[in-house]
């Protein structure tokens, strides 16, 4: 399941409705990114007040839905969850969900880390980031795209 939103998730209740009733499951995996009050910029950790993230709509849904397409051909998994937020965000506010379930743990593990990775490099949103001086527009991060290339196809 994909949900596209601005308003917040309980991440209780989503970890609740996503096990719910679910006996087959051996292990969920669940990640959940925060907004953090710095970021790295020209080197050098710069504090941030808030941040924003834009995105296409159709097309994200669209991206999400082939990446978690990806992730369920490479490992035999029970079901999965991905929230992302777009809007403007504080420090401390919740960006992103994935809940990954599975029989064995590893798969859980390890299309958990996949589905980050490639959202991360591979869906269309865009993040602008602000600061007591300006607000900026983020470019892709080198230490993402390295990330993800760990689960290119050989």
């Amino acid at each position: 399941m994909i949900r596209v939103q601005e308003q917040d998730f309980d991440v209780g209740e989503e970890y609740r409705r996503f096990c719910a009733g679910r006996t087959d499951v051996g292990g969920v995996c669940m990640f959940v990114g925060l907004v953090r009050d710095f970021a790295p910029i020209d080197g050098a950790d710069v504090s941030i007040s808030a941040m924003t993230l834009e995105h296409y709509p159709g097309m994200t849904e669209k991206q999400l839905a082939d990446i978690e397409a990806e992730a369920q051909s490479r490992w035999q998994l029970d079901d999965t969850l991905i929230i992302h937020r777009y809007g403007r965000m504080e420090p401390g506010d919740q960006i992103v969900m994935v809940a990954v379930a599975s029989t064995h743990r590893d798969a859980a593990f390890e299309a958990a880390r996949f589905l980050m990775d490639w959202l991360k490099t591979k869906a269309p949103f865009w993040k602008k980031e602000e600061t007591k001086d300006a607000a900026q527009w983020v470019d892709a991060r080198e230490s993402d795209d390295t990330a993800a290339k760990r689960w290119e196809k050989k």
